[in-house]
């Protein structure tokens, strides 16, 4: 019995030191240094993968184009996220069980927020790994690099042997306000945010080979407004050359943009709201970013409200900051021929979850009754009520919850189809894989399903620090090492094919190929048809 005793505790000692080797974080003056154009740059090595943080790619006045940062002298520490963008609407205050789920991290702000993350397995040693350029999400106006848990590039880039970079860019109306009617040093700021993205390309292109990457082997991903934004660097001729595939995860909700007469009354606007003249224009430049941003809201209100009684649809879901068509950055809009085009030789990922936001909006039917979820439908389809039920059952038969029924995406998913249908249809195209995540998280009993997000933490193998949204179950587990080595494996060929899973074909209209991630990985024809004509009919 004593033997077994002193033998338990050797066991535990030695996986004690086994986990302290493996968690170890090694600091110091000398540690993780390597070059960039403007200086010398420090990390920290954890678990074998090298970490920086807040790395300046480049430095913008307000309404200035992106430029280079000054050079450093010396060796700049750079081991703790950088500032983030101003919000237009500072949170301070969330809801409890949805920010239990979500567990942001909203970071410190500055309009000087032009920095990058990078991590890797090894600096200055010749290799040329594959890399992961992350684009966040939240619209065009919010977000970070760090804002979840499950953008932590830090497990992708061990399971890989890959570059992982993830950066922070200006966004809402220090990003999109168009300026060009009052000068030519103003004619791109309509794009700003989207230049700022070049400016980091730029950067990778530059530097990324001291920090063993291959700067001929870039993909950019990004998901939600990241996705869109992956959607927008594709119809811009000048990121041509600086990625070569693209991944595209809930972002395809936007193909139009919004027309330079729009951009432009809605600057007009925020110079009234200010009571600024046009030869005060300047003056934009140090009006307090609070002030800025509540005149740039009251401008989108009462533009959209002109637009309306023209009867013009704003482009998106709102009248909103973002991407806007000027005839050079932007000169085409997403979903045309051009931009198609212009893109023709980028391998794409692309596609969606399976709920999106309808938990949240239908979040008071998750345990309504059937008869509670049958009146809703009836109340809301009306004639079609019983053509909305036999399309939705039809493409998920296996759904037994009766919110179930009410909790189908319709926003993200059409444009994922459209986009792949006309990609996949090019003459000499590249290659286009097709994906839907369905897998339903088990935290709060299910209510969260398969949510808006919710396929971020498989993809960068986060399902641990990401266990409030996924549980962090086995189950969970499994799921992220097949999903994590797809989005590894497309990053290093373009195929995201791998042993774990079935045999994934190339996307087309006609065999309309696609993986369903879940406990059990599927690749099936499309599901929805009638659902989406239906939807679309609507």
């Amino acid at each position: 019995m004593k033997f077994k005793k002193i033998f338990f505790l050797s066991l535990m000692v030695i996986g004690a030191c086994a986990v302290s080797a493996q968690t170890e974080v090694i600091t110091g003056a000398d540690v993780a240094v390597t070059n960039t154009e403007s200086g010398k740059v420090r990390g920290f090595i954890q678990n074998g993968i090298y970490t920086y943080k807040g790395i300046p790619y480049a430095t913008a006045d307000r309404f200035m184009p992106a430029k280079k940062v000054t050079p450093w002298d010396g060796i700049r520490s750079s081991t703790m996220y950088g500032p983030v963008a101003p919000l237009m609407t500072p949170t301070t205050q969330v809801k409890d069980e949805s920010e239990f789920v979500f567990d942001h991290d909203w970071g410190y702000t500055s309009e000087d927020c032009l920095r990058l993350n990078v991590w890797t397995p090894g600096i200055d040693d010749g290799r040329k790994r594959p890399v992961l350029f992350w684009i966040h999400g939240g619209g065009f106006t919010a977000g970070s690099s760090q804002e979840l848990p499950s953008y932590h590039g830090e497990n992708l880039s061990a399971k890989g042997d890959v570059v992982v970079v993830s950066i922070n860019h200006r966004l809402n109306i220090l990003g999109f306000l168009d300026l060009s009617a009052y000068g030519d040093k103003y004619k791109h700021t309509a794009n700003n945010s989207m230049l700022d993205i070049i400016a980091a390309l730029d950067w990778v292109k530059t530097n990324i080979s001291n920090f063993g990457g291959d700067p001929d082997n870039v993909t950019i991903f990004g998901q939600s407004g990241g996705g869109a934004k992956v959607n927008t660097l594709m119809a811009m001729p000048r990121a041509k050359g600086l990625f070569h595939k693209a991944i595209n995860q809930s972002g395809s909700f936007r193909g139009n943009l919004s027309k330079k007469e729009t951009t432009r009354a809605i600057a007009t606007e925020v110079l009234n709201q200010l009571s600024l003249t046009e030869d005060q224009v300047d003056s934009l430049q140090t009006v307090p970013f609070d002030e800025l941003s509540k005149a740039g809201l009251a401008a989108l209100q009462k533009v959209a409200e002109q637009m309306k009684a023209k009867g013009i649809v704003p482009v998106g879901m709102s009248l909103n900051w973002g991407p806007s068509l000027d005839g050079n950055v932007l000169p085409h809009d997403l979903m045309s021929d051009e931009a198609f085009e212009l893109s023709k030789d980028i391998p794409l990922m692309l596609g969606t979850t399976k709920n999106e936001f309808t938990p949240f909006m239908n979040g008071r039917f998750f345990n309504a009754s059937e008869e509670e979820v049958m009146a809703h439908i009836k109340e809301t389809y009306k004639d079609k009520a019983d053509d909305y039920i036999a399309a939705v059952k039809k493409a998920y038969p296996n759904d037994t919850r009766p919110s179930d029924l009410l909790d189908i995406d319709a926003t993200f998913r059409p444009g994922a189809v459209f986009q792949a249908n006309k990609k996949s249809q090019l003459a000499n195209g590249a290659t286009v894989y097709m994906f839907m995540f369905t897998w339903q998280s088990p935290v709060f009993d299910g209510k969260y399903k398969a949510l808006h997000c919710m396929e971020l933490p498989f993809v960068f193998d986060n399902v641990e620090r990401a266990r409030q949204m996924t549980g962090g179950g086995q189950e969970a587990h499994v799921l992220a090492d097949k999903m994590s080595s797809a989005w590894i494996n497309f990053a290093k060929t373009g195929n995201p094919n791998h042993d774990g899973l079935p045999e994934w074909s190339q996307y087309n209209p006609e065999n309309t190929a696609t993986m369903f991630f879940d406990n059990t990985c599927e690749v099936k024809p499309q599901h929805d048809k009638e659902f989406l004509a239906l939807m679309a009919d609507r």
